[in-house]
């Protein structure tokens, strides 16, 4: 994830300045966007996730038409955006996207928004102070959303009670699962570190890798081949090229040894036609949630000894700024799969490594020799070492005879 600090406008005025790529859905801004460009969008409470997409692609600032934190819960987005010295206007109204043309080379200054014609916007500009003060805020309201989430994840259980208690819908998969460590990566900007952390487990155990849409991209960076790809539409939608964040790459689809897609629970998933232009046959699963808890549903249906997550959302902060159609998807299947997940981060804790042949060699050698060493201090052990070097000489001699 690359950080940017907030700079200074051309011409030494104050401000922000770059061009402007716009569009209500995040996604198609995302496509557009190149490093040091500004971001027009209309997201309501900005995630993490989608924080960190924005910060892979060198944005600037980002000018919201809704506000980034509406109180409602407290959102991880904004504040991660502001740390990283990335410019934040919201609540600029949508009269932004009529105003504005994508592409034009705008001026950011006090948290109005203006082009050579003059101003196109105005918003509130938010700083990481201001950003604390709403999160703040939204925490003192969120026994509101707890209510509503009781609801939610009562309705989302009626639905998928065959899949999340009886494990119905799951395919049965070439790969073997059962009685074996899984390791599930989601893609997540701390991915890299928790898989080096976890060198040691997997050249130990040989787990079952399985990649969550761009998590198996993580994989192959690594230089590992994932076992099972879990992608859904937001891995598959956006193109054929690695170039957004949470898609899937042509290769890691190709060199997977299994693929599974997830389709939403009317079976419908855009994206699908790519597996066919690739030559990818895959097996499907139909359930609404997330592609990152149907993963975790397989590895668990098939019987893992150790399911350990690499980038999902394991605190309560992460779990609350998921996005609300997902939020009782994760809420229930970590209650399924509770007694079988570890996070990758506490595995350097629990595993101090197998204990293979050579160690034991080496200990009972250092062993010996602390023995000879012992006894060579005793008089028996002189007299015993002084008898050895009274027969060297006699043993010398008579090799030479042998020889000549």
């Amino acid at each position: 994830m690359k950080l940017h600090s907030r700079q200074s406008s051309v011409s030494g005025r104050p401000g922000v300045s770059g061009p402007a790529r716009m569009d209500r859905r995040l996604g198609a801004v995302l496509r557009k966007l190149k490093h040091g460009d500004v971001a027009v969008i209309d997201h309501l409470d900005l995630d993490r996730s989608s924080a960190e997409a924005l910060l892979d692609r060198g944005v600037r600032a980002v000018v919201n038409a809704s506000p980034f934190i509406s109180g409602r819960y407290p959102n991880l987005g904004p504040e991660l955006l502001a740390r990283a010295g990335v410019l934040l206007v919201d609540d600029v109204g949508p009269d932004v996207f009529t105003q504005l043309k994508d592409g034009a080379t705008v001026r950011i200054v006090d948290g109005v928004v203006v082009t050579g014609f003059g101003e196109v916007a105005r918003g509130r500009e938010l700083g990481v102070d201001d950003v604390v003060m709403l999160m703040d805020q939204a925490r003192e309201g969120l026994a509101t959303q707890l209510q509503s989430f009781t609801h939610n994840t009562t309705e989302f259980l009626r639905r998928e009670q065959d899949l999340l208690l009886h494990g119905l819908g799951v395919p049965d998969l070439r790969t073997r699962m059962a009685g074996r460590p899984v390791v599930v990566v989601v893609s997540d900007f701390d991915h890299e570190a928790d898989l080096r952390r976890l060198r040691r487990f997997i050249a130990d155990q040989g787990p079952v890798l399985v990649g969550v849409d761009a998590g198996a991209d993580a994989l192959l960076a690594r230089r590992m081949t994932p076992d099972l790809v879990v992608v859904g539409e937001e891995g598959l939608a956006r193109g054929s090229a690695a170039v957004q964040t949470g898609m899937v790459s042509d290769l890691a689809l190709t060199k997977a040894r299994e693929v599974v897609v997830h389709a939403d629970s009317s079976d419908r998933l855009i994206g699908a036609d790519r597996l066919e232009r690739l030559g990818v046959r895959a097996q499907r699963v139909a359930a609404s949630g997330t592609s990152e808890d149907i993963a975790l549903l397989i590895a668990d249906t098939q019987g893992a000894s150790l399911i350990v997550t690499v980038g999902t959302h394991a605190t309560l902060d992460e779990f609350l700024d998921r996005q609300r159609s997902g939020l009782a998807s994760t809420f229930l299947t970590r209650l399924r799969v509770g007694p079988r997940v570890v996070d990758a981060k506490a595995v350097p804790v629990l595993y101090a490594g197998r204990l293979h042949a050579w160690h034991l060699a080496l200990l009972l050698l250092a062993s010996v020799l602390v023995l000879l060493a012992a006894v060579a201090a005793t008089p028996v052990g002189e007299e015993w070492w002084q008898a050895v070097r009274d027969l060297l000489p006699a043993a010398t001699d008579n090799a030479l005879d042998l020889v000549t």
